[in-house]
């Protein structure tokens, strides 16, 4: 079976929609973007290795396909002595266009533009300052044609609400999705969580959400509260999540970055795919359409969403599916073909292997 058609906002109104995963996160573990600044520049430095992190995404079943364009406004480009901003910021967004546009079109997915948190608005909080910044990348999306933007990874409400703004300003006929890092309480200045869903589609977002810093059933957890929000206004939009492929039941106000392990020691928190399909599954029953991920997400992940989604999009299938592990019945070793069976991985408590290794940590509280 194909993919689903249409433009954006039809294919989420048909059934769900499966985002990728966390390039910057991923790209870091293979040695192509450099941790701390997380900024995009492999783009233009190596192009093959997002083209094909793209290509894995597209064949784990991913309908949507983000340019690789976290962190590539001006101001952070050049933050702290970075010395990414020598690209420039329109190279870096139109490099990243071109990569994704040459992937996703001939596969039947759809190309989406994305904007982050700046460190303008943390130094200035001035509204026109911020869009400023914003707009330097808007302008290759707009020539690019993207079909949808994302406004992705906030811990303040404010400054999405400033993000969403510029775009429709800047891009009126272009569906936004918009998501903040934050938890099912409320944003980092104290914003409950479901005001925030209310004040995003006030700005004029076309979909809602959260995405990073927390772990999937935290994400949902989050974007339950805007859908209850948002619903009890009034008001119409459809929600979002792309969380962690990590698990974060001990994490703080600001998510994973707070915990010990973050970034470098994460591994033992990996969510496995039978845990994903979980996910895609109480995301999907809450009313969530368009299901992703986030940092720690890689193309098997998303494999395990598109896989647990099959029937509500039309019996579409990645490419290699584990289908609860009916693959193990061509196994040479007949224990392991006991294996093949949904009982077996719905119901298994995996090990760790580390006999010493705490469940939880005790995340740090410092906020400089």
């Amino acid at each position: 079976m194909p993919r689903s058609t249409g433009t954006f906002l039809e294919r989420l109104e048909a059934g769900p929609v499966i985002g990728d995963g966390g390039f910057v996160s991923a790209l870091e573990r293979r040695g192509y973007v450099e941790a701390g600044p997380w900024t995009p520049e492999a783009v233009i430095e190596h192009p093959e290795a997002v083209k094909q992190l793209h290509r894995e995404f597209l064949r784990a079943g991913s309908d949507i396909c983000q340019a690789f364009t976290f962190y590539a406004t001006e101001d952070k480009l050049n933050n702290k002595g970075h010395g990414a901003g020598k690209h420039g910021v329109y190279a870096i967004n139109e490099a990243a266009c071109k990569i994704v546009r040459e992937v996703a079109y001939p596969a039947g997915a759809l190309i989406a533009g994305g904007v982050s948190q700046t460190p303008t608005y943390l130094n200035t909080g001035s509204i026109e300052d911020v869009k400023a910044e914003v707009k330097k990348q808007l302008k290759v999306f707009k020539e690019q044609k993207v079909d949808l933007m994302i406004a992705e990874y906030y811990e303040h409400v404010e400054e999405a609400e400033w993000h969403v703004q510029a775009i429709k300003e800047y891009m009126p006929d272009t569906p936004v999705c918009a998501s903040l890092a934050i938890n099912a309480d409320s944003d980092v200045h104290g914003v409950p969580t479901g005001e925030c869903g209310v004040r995003l589609v006030n700005a004029g977002a076309d979909v809602v959400g959260v995405n990073c810093h927390f772990d999937p059933f935290r994400g949902i957890e989050a974007v339950v509260k805007m859908r209850d929000a948002v619903k009890e206004t009034g008001l119409k939009c459809h929600f979002m999540v792309q969380p962690l492929a990590f698990w974060t039941p001990d994490a703080g106000v600001q998510g994973f970055i707070d915990l010990p392990e973050f970034p470098f020691a994460l591994e033992p928190r990996v969510l496995t795919r039978w845990d994903m399909r979980r996910y895609a599954r109480e995301a999907w029953d809450a009313g969530i359409h368009y299901i992703g991920g986030c940092c720690g997400f890689e193309p098997y992940h998303i494999r395990a969403v598109s896989e647990e989604m099959s029937e509500e999009r039309g019996g579409y299938l990645p490419y290699n599916g584990v289908q609860w592990g009916t693959c193990l019945l061509k196994h040479t070793k007949s224990w392991v073909r006991e294996r093949a069976t949904r009982e077996h991985w719905e119901t298994l408590n995996p090990g760790t292997g580390r006999p010493y290794s705490p469940s939880l940590s005790k995340p740090s509280t410092a906020r400089t």
